[in-house]
């Protein structure tokens, strides 16, 4: 089953509405050409995750990355968090994820950008990571491990890259009621979410590793805001994302979208930074 649904999440961000299709289309829109495009030309289009750049100055800061560090972004996507690090800090940041098409266009992106010498992409999986024990000073990961089952292999494959003093800090999904079966099933069918865990599992997950918990930050009530917001943006995708991949990929991914924040609303859904160390 395992195997199944992380195959799901694969097709599902082959199809996502934000692409390397998509960013270009959006710069030559704007008249950048893709050999002048700069990493500041992609801050509006490259940060798929809730909060823009404001959020990975967040994680920036929890972690105390600075220019000795290697990072570890674990499901990377497009490389937008991870470039943005580099360019901010001058450190190696290392992107995985378990898309290929994802990574062929975080690859492209740093190339266009002149940050491939800092930033590199992988493809692999998650629950088994593609380097050695203790390669990586810090990890982060900003709303990817909702998509991940097996939440104790997961904690158990990060602490394990992670070096003597090294940080994680990572954002998730999370939920903040006990879910009913059918909401379960329907993020899992809509969103391709796996296993949304709690903060309590989290840190007992993470206590059995020898990990201490530094710090919670809860961002509920301000991604209820983003994800309203964000969902409208889809919304305003529609023509493009019509073009690229049908009307009913546009009306399955709304429907599911549209679930999604309902749950948010309702405060059966919520989000949290967290922050862990050795």
């Amino acid at each position: 089953m395992n195997d199944e649904r992380i195959q799901a999440v694969e097709a599902f961000y082959d199809f996502h509405p934000i692409s390397l299709t998509q960013i270009l289309q959006a710069l030559e829109a704007k008249g950048i050409r893709q050999d002048k495009i700069k990493q500041s030309d992609l801050l509006p289009h490259d940060q798929d995750h809730y909060g823009g750049v404001a959020a990975v100055d967040r994680i920036i800061a929890h972690a105390a990355l600075s220019s000795d560090d290697h990072v570890l972004d674990v499901c990377s996507g497009l490389g937008g968090p991870a470039r943005y690090i580099a360019m901010q800090r001058g450190c190696r940041v290392t992107g995985l994820d378990l898309t290929a098409s994802r990574v062929e266009g975080a690859r492209q992106l740093s190339k266009l950008t002149g940050l491939d010498h800092l930033v590199d992409f992988v493809h692999g999986n998650a629950l088994a990571m593609p380097f050695a024990a203790g390669s990586f000073s810090a990890l982060v990961s900003q709303e990817a491990f909702a998509h991940i089952p097996n939440k104790a292999k997961l904690v158990q494959s990060c602490v394990h890259q992670l070096r003597p003093g090294g940080r994680m800090v990572f954002t998730d999904i999370l939920w903040r009621q006990k879910p009913t079966p059918d909401d379960e099933a329907a993020l899992f069918q809509g969103m391709r979410f796996s296993e949304i865990a709690s903060v309590d599992r989290y840190q007992r997950l993470f206590a059995a590793q020898g990990l201490r918990c530094i710090d919670v930050f809860d961002l509920s009530d301000a991604w209820t805001q983003i994800l309203i917001e964000r969902h409208a943006m889809y919304r305003s995708l529609k023509a493009q994302t019509i073009q690229n991949l049908g009307v009913d990929h546009f009306e399955r991914y709304d429907r599911a979208y549209d679930h999604f924040v309902n749950l948010f609303s309702m405060r059966k859904l919520g989000g949290a930074l967290m922050q862990f160390a050795n």
